[in-house]
């Protein structure tokens, strides 16, 4: 069995850069993207209440702090470039943090840079059109562009999250103004009829599935812990700060969406963002939302570069047959190698999507079972790791343990069963992926491979 030992980052790894501005404002970018100008009509339809509407978008602010403080605990006891890679791998053994590291390298993290970045062409296409492929294009230069300004660093990378997240934030308050304030009352709600929308009356349990992909990203705060100054204070207040903020404004968009739309109105609208922005300024308003939702898209792109390099670059370091992704440049202050191939693998999916768009929108289907499954695990090491290495110093514990944990390790284990039930032929794909890794592994096996805080025997 392999024993635990202490973790240390390596001379040449991550270096302490990141202010809690910036990894606030990381954060943020990471959770606010372009969901939020799109599934609140589907939540809508799924909840059949203006009430339970605002009651459930509450919910997934509650479920993030809960997660948050569990990740606090991780990521301040365990501090690492590998994020959940590093917690799982302490906790239950390197061949199921290869598979979670795997996971993300080829479908999590590459294909929502790769589903954003065509987003961000999709939309822009609508004020510059490039020709038949426009989208196709926008995205790949997009990628290019990005993987570039990460590559040069983590300098560059943070100034440009944080100017992205400030455009992004304006244009939620640009919505919650136009809502409140500009947007004149909505018309009587229509009687409902047979064409109602295919969400309608599904459920709280797939409107939280919903939720909560739009609140995603907080987790991959973990993959920047190693890089925060003064962590043992920084990470907590990043992790609660950023939520807040981003509860906030989901909060007032969807009572903005109500306010100038109507419940029935919003239920019924295919993009409630491009609705109320019409409402207001006519066919000028879908010229601004249509940029709101790529600056949105950008900072998603943006911000998953910084945090799956990490998690590549972690397990580069720790198995040899990837080890090439383990190089971390001091200069930059970030694992370029590990950058370059990110973005190689999101340029692939992007070049493949100009022939198979829908593949796009299905990434984030296959995704989630796989995301599910792992985030449950997670939640579940906390527990392992306060038993297994119940010496390490933790600075930051989770307040009503083990309460606080089991909530968000039950919650986790519903939105997998949730999302299985709702996307049942897609698992599939996830369980696909998961098996290639498997048999990567099962080749890099047979060198001498040592995980951080893990050695083999």
């Amino acid at each position: 069995m392999p024993t635990p030992e202490k973790s240390t980052q390596p001379p040449s790894g991550p270096a302490q850069v990141l202010s809690l501005a910036d990894a606030t404002a990381i954060i943020v970018g990471l959770i606010i993207g372009a969901g939020i100008f799109g599934t609140p009509s589907i939540v809508a339809g799924a909840v059949e209440s203006p009430a339970l509407l605002v009651a459930v978008w509450v919910a997934g602010g509650v479920f993030s702090v809960i997660g948050a403080l569990c990740y606090a605990e991780l990521a301040t006891a365990f501090p690492s470039a590998g994020g959940e890679y590093h917690f799982i791998g302490r906790a239950y053994g390197r061949s199921l943090a290869f598979l979670y590291g795997w996971a993300r390298m080829t479908v999590v993290v590459a294909g929502s840079i790769a589903v954003f970045a065509y987003l961000f062409g999709d939309y822009m296409s609508r004020v510059i059109h490039l020709g038949p492929q426009s989208s196709a294009i926008w995205a790949a230069l997009v990628v290019t562009v990005l993987t570039a300004v990460n590559y040069a660093g983590i300098r560059e990378g943070k100034l440009t999250q944080n100017f992205f997240t400030f455009l992004e934030c304006g244009g939620l308050v640009l919505i919650i103004v136009a809502g409140f304030a500009l947007a004149p009352d909505p018309a009587p709600a229509a009687a409902p009829g047979a064409g109602a929308p295919w969400y309608m009356g599904a459920g709280i349990g797939s409107a939280m599935v919903f939720v909560l992909f739009t609140y995603g990203g907080w987790n991959d705060a973990a993959y920047i812990s190693a890089e925060v100054r003064d962590r043992k204070r920084n990470m907590v207040r990043a992790l609660l700060l950023s939520i807040g903020i981003v509860t906030l404004l989901y909060l007032l968009v969807n009572l903005a969406y109500l306010k100038g739309l109507g419940y029935e109105g919003m239920v019924r609208s295919d993009a409630v963002a491009a609705d109320l922005m019409k409402r207001v300024w006519g066919p000028a308003g879908e010229k601004i939302i249509s940029v709101m939702i790529a600056i949105a898209a950008l900072t998603s792109v943006n911000g998953s570069m910084i945090v799956g390099a990490r998690s590549n670059y972690a397990l580069g370091r720790d198995w040899p047959l990837l080890g090439f992704l383990g190089r971390w440049n001091e200069a930059s202050g970030s694992p370029r190698t590990a950058m370059l191939v990110q973005g190689a693998i999101a340029l692939a999916l992007v070049v493949f999507g100009a022939f198979q768009n829908a593949g796009f929108k299905g990434l984030v289907e296959y995704s989630l079972p796989v995301f599910w499954g792992f985030f449950m695990l997670t939640g579940i090491a906390l527990f392992i790791l306060r038993v297994k290495e119940r010496g390490a110093p933790r600075p930051f514990r989770v307040p009503g343990y083990p309460v606080v944990p089991g909530i968000f390790v039950l919650t986790c284990a519903y939105l997998l069963y949730s999302s299985l039930a709702y996307h049942r032929t897609h698992a599939l794909v996830g369980l696909g992926v998961l098996a290639v890794g498997a048999a990567v592994m099962l080749f890099a096996n047979r060198g001498q491979i040592t995980v951080s805080g893990l050695k083999k025997p």
